[in-house]
């Protein structure tokens, strides 16, 4: 789809960085909670925990907030930590499929959050499966920098990557890649990647979809990405992911 908008990319677009930076914080806190619940406070065997302290890094998360997420996660702090990982998932604006993945300690109120995010914006929150399967989970390692595609096609390939996609602008200015790989592959992959030269700039899972819905109409686009704002910004929503395509003149129209 070149020449169209992903989510993904319209995000980076949006550069809120402000305004979201304590939301931001409390999301990369739960994820470093979840992760030192289910693998163990030890970064060193645990690549998930690993990964969330060197999103927290990237971020500029204090050393101290870390140590307390972990320390939440592997129970040393009575009666925090009670975080549950969810998938949500629903219709928006022009037949959109959503996904979503929430952490939260009260599924009561994550719930009933999303189905008004949704409600407001022309969507609607659907039973778990109604979207799920339109989506394949994969491994994402994203580079930064100025990079040669011949070699990115080789190294990648040597990696264990299955597939890369070069983009325009990763932040402010900064030119880069996603490497996508199997989910049971992400660690081997970063890895290699680092070890050829490559600045990996985030490792993450996300939610790929099958196949994509092109949104033309301006009026639809606005209500989307209305309903993709208020998703995200649910204290409990850690990820959100649609399967829609926008075609840069259409968001050009939106954004302005």
């Amino acid at each position: 789809m070149a020449g169209h908008s992903k989510w993904a990319n319209i995000k980076r677009q949006k550069a809120r960085v402000d305004a979201v930076r304590g939301k931001a914080f409390a999301k990369i806190s739960r994820k470093i909670i979840v992760a030192a619940k289910q693998g163990g406070g030890d970064p060193d065997g645990n690549f998930q925990l690993r990964t969330a302290i060197d999103e927290a890094k990237a971020a500029g998360f204090p050393n101290d907030g870390i140590d307390r997420a972990i320390a939440k996660g592997c129970g040393q702090l009575a009666g925090e930590g009670d975080y549950e990982a969810i998938r949500y998932e629903g219709y928006g604006p022009g037949g959109v499929a959503v996904l979503i993945e929430a952490l939260t300690d009260n599924r009561n109120r994550a719930a009933a959050d999303l189905r008004t995010a949704f409600g407001k914006n022309g969507g609607n929150l659907g039973e778990t499966g109604c979207v799920g399967w339109m989506f394949d989970q994969k491994g994402v390692v994203t580079l930064a920098g100025e990079i040669e595609e011949e070699a990115l096609f080789e190294d990648a390939l040597e990696a264990g990557a299955e597939s890369y996609e070069l983009v325009d602008e990763i932040d402010e200015g900064t030119p880069g890649a996603e490497i996508f790989c199997e989910v049971s592959e992400l660690e081997t992959v970063s890895a290699a990647l680092r070890q050829t030269g490559y600045e990996v700039r985030e490792v993450d899972l996300r939610w790929i979809p099958s196949n994509t819905v092109l949104v033309e109409d301006p009026e639809t686009a606005t209500s989307l990405v209305k309903m993709m704002d208020a998703l995200e910004e649910s204290d409990d929503v850690q990820a959100v992911t649609a399967n829609f395509e926008m075609a840069d003149s259409v968001m050009e129209a939106v954004m302005g």
